[in-house]
């Protein structure tokens, strides 16, 4: 009797999931409090704008939705940003928070918006991987203006935070995991919030395709596939 053909391994797909993006789900820590104090000080702003930088993962767009809940505004992506037609988008809006501003598609389209928005006295927070004195791209006034401006460092979490976020990265997919899992990712993965965003997307991957529990000897093989992508 021949025996049956293996059955091909199912890939599981990339199902969406919403992230919690209200102001009692961000996590504050010594690495982003002086974020969360700007934005909270709002609308007590000096300048027209305020920007946001760190790396990937660091709380930037999540920091844009607390506080475009707070100010009736909208978060629009720089790379969707036209000067063509911006005067009918932003309408009567004085406030709008850009994410990845230093990423603008047309950043002419990025120095009109605040051009606007002051004439309104209005304002704009930008999230930006690095500060706008940084930038190289744009025009020398939109850096300068934005350079001028506030803009606030979200920096690299501590163990403490790591473990956190993570709790909350598996909380945002529905899935249930152990205090001890959490201790041994946190102990043992890189550094960074880009990392913990990585590993927890590979884990569900993991546990979906074999359909499996998070378990340790999981996480060890989601860890060793993270290294060797580094």
């Amino acid at each position: 009797m021949s025996a049956k053909p293996a059955r091909p391994e199912q890939l599981p797909l990339a199902l969406p999931h919403r992230p919690a993006r209200g102001r009692e789900d961000f996590l504050v820590a010594p690495c982003n409090e002086a974020a969360v104090a700007w934005i909270d000080r709002w609308p007590d702003w000096p300048a027209p704008a305020l920007t946001l930088y760190g790396p990937e993962g660091s709380g930037k767009t999540h920091l844009l939705h607390v506080w475009a809940e707070a100010a009736g505004a909208p978060v629009w992506s720089a790379a969707d940003l036209r000067v063509e037609g911006l005067d009918e988008r932003l309408g009567a809006r004085r406030w709008v928070a850009v994410d990845a501003a230093d990423a603008a598609a047309e950043p002419d389209a990025l120095f009109h918006l605040f051009n606007m928005l002051r004439e309104r006295s209005g304002a704009m927070l930008a999230g930006a991987r690095v500060a706008p004195a940084r930038w190289t791209m744009g025009t020398a006034d939109l850096r300068s203006r934005l350079a001028a401006a506030p803009s606030v460092a979200l920096g690299t979490p501590d163990d403490a935070l790591l473990g956190a976020v993570l709790m909350k990265l598996f909380a945002d997919r529905q899935l249930p995991v152990a205090p001890e899992l959490i201790e041994y990712l946190s102990a043992r993965m890189p550094r960074t919030f880009e990392a913990a965003l990585s590993l927890v997307d590979r884990l569900d991957r993991m546990a979906l395709a074999e359909r499996k529990g998070l378990t340790l000897p999981l996480a060890r093989r989601a860890l060793e596939s993270l290294d060797e992508s580094e």
